[in-house]
């Protein structure tokens, strides 16, 4: 779960993200990583909390479910898919790209078809054949991912030059861009935990794995930023930063290196998307949320089969269908929303069940309300423009839940009839 969820917040963003940072706050912009970092804690150590109390898998889904109702639950899962399904795109496009430069073919029309169709298929493939396997693919591609960024830091730290420090210089620095930025870029930790009911202990392993990982994650940033910045001249004016630092600590290979590194890294988190996204299909079809279909497992992996191919077929859809980058951009936007619904659900589940047996916030209202008003004010710096996707997201799951009332109502019947509607320990109340 430490892996997954390393995978999910480490992808393609890390290699481009330091000549963005640098631009911002120049030769601080490592200092910036820390304050964001902190930033993002608070939101997470809400996620620990609210996670240590289920056993279940479902992650935001379950955990807005819970606190707020069905009908809140469903949006979540609903915007949660969405935010996936349109980063994912986006991400195999990257792919693409990256590999068009150690192969040109790739780069045309016929061989970016074959490549996305390969990766996604690849993805699908393993996925299915269970969890054991898929999860021990994001383990390796995680180790794999992170290796050349610590090549970087072992290398890079010794070679820290005061002069390249001052090329960094910004005249007017941007604290609050840089940290929204980084904020975006620490994101990604929300779609590990959903498959966290397949851990051996849920309860125990998702308030553990969240923290261990994003601190480990908050520390590679901080040090890959302060190589960059004192590596490589003028970084801020980079396309490629993570590829020119390569290429100034190892020459001519270095370049080579970065491209490969990209590609595993972009893979590596299309396997953890496969992974993880299906499994939010797989709770809502199982509450009738969804048709039931999507809760069927396969009879000799035990995995969520349709979920999974229905899952792949969309994002393989979107990615053949060209760029996603605005609607990258929505994705993160509705990211926020679901981290406010989260992080206020710790406030409602204190209040109606009491503090958790397992990880328990120190200050817990207080952290609470501050994760809150961070997703809010974040929130409230986006323009209209930007902001509209949210809407057409939230406006359709309104339709596609009043659609299914239907298949809610017969299963909530056979609940009742069974007698496990308000048991205590029913997956679908705790």
């Amino acid at each position: 779960l430490v892996a997954a969820i390393m995978n999910a917040v480490v992808g393609s963003g890390i290699f481009g993200l330091p000549s963005a940072i640098a631009g911002f706050t120049g030769e601080w912009s490592p200092v910036a990583v820390l304050i964001a970092g902190c930033g993002i804690l608070v939101i997470v150590l809400c996620f620990a909390e609210v996670g240590s109390r289920f056993d279940a898998g479902g992650g935001p889904y379950l955990y807005s479910r819970s606190a707020f109702g069905p009908a809140v639950g469903f949006q979540v899962g609903w915007m949660h898919v969405f935010t996936r399904l349109l980063s994912a795109a986006a991400v195999v496009n990257v792919l693409v790209a990256y590999v068009a430069n150690l192969a040109p073919w790739v780069g045309t029309s016929t061989g970016r078809a074959f490549t996305i169709i390969a990766a996604v298929t690849l993805v699908t493939i393993i996925n299915v054949a269970g969890v054991k396997q898929a999860a021990w693919t994001v383990n390796l591609f995680t180790v794999a991912k992170l290796l050349p960024l610590a090549a970087v830091i072992i290398l890079g730290m010794f070679q820290l030059r005061a002069g390249v420090f001052a090329t960094q210089t910004v005249a007017e620095p941007r604290w609050t861009d840089a940290v929204l930025l980084l904020v975006f870029a620490y994101g990604g930790f929300e779609s590990a935990i959903v498959a966290a009911g397949e851990t051996k202990d849920p309860k125990r392993d998702t308030a553990f794995a969240l923290l261990i990982a994003m601190s480990a994650i908050t520390i590679i940033y901080f040090l890959v930023q302060l190589v960059v910045v004192g590596v490589l001249p003028n970084a801020a004016s980079s396309t490629a930063p993570f590829a020119d630092t390569m290429k100034v600590l190892m020459g001519a290979v270095g370049s080579t290196v970065a491209i490969l590194a990209v590609a595993v890294s972009v893979f590596g988190w299309l396997m953890g998307f496969a992974l993880m996204t299906p499994r939010i299909l797989f709770a809502m079809g199982e509450r009738k949320e969804i048709p039931a279909v999507f809760a069927r497992v396969h009879p000799r992996f035990r995995t969520p089969y349709v979920a999974i191919a229905v899952n792949s077929s969309l994002a393989l859809v979107l990615s053949l269908a060209g760029s996603f980058t605005q609607l990258a951009t929505s994705s993160a936007i509705t990211r926020l929303t679901i981290y406010a619904l989260c992080c206020g659900a710790l406030l409602v589940l204190r209040k109606r069940w009491g503090p958790p047996e397992g990880f328990r916030v120190f200050a817990a209202p207080l952290v609470a309300a501050v994760a809150v008003l961070l997703c809010l004010w974040l929130l409230s710096t986006r323009s209209l423009a930007q902001s509209w996707f949210l809407l057409v997201i939230v406006g359709s799951g309104a339709v596609a839940w009043l659609a299914g009332r239907g298949n809610r109502a017969a299963s909530t019947v056979v609940l009742s009839s069974k007698g496990t509607g308000s048991t205590p320990n029913n997956t679908l109340d705790r």
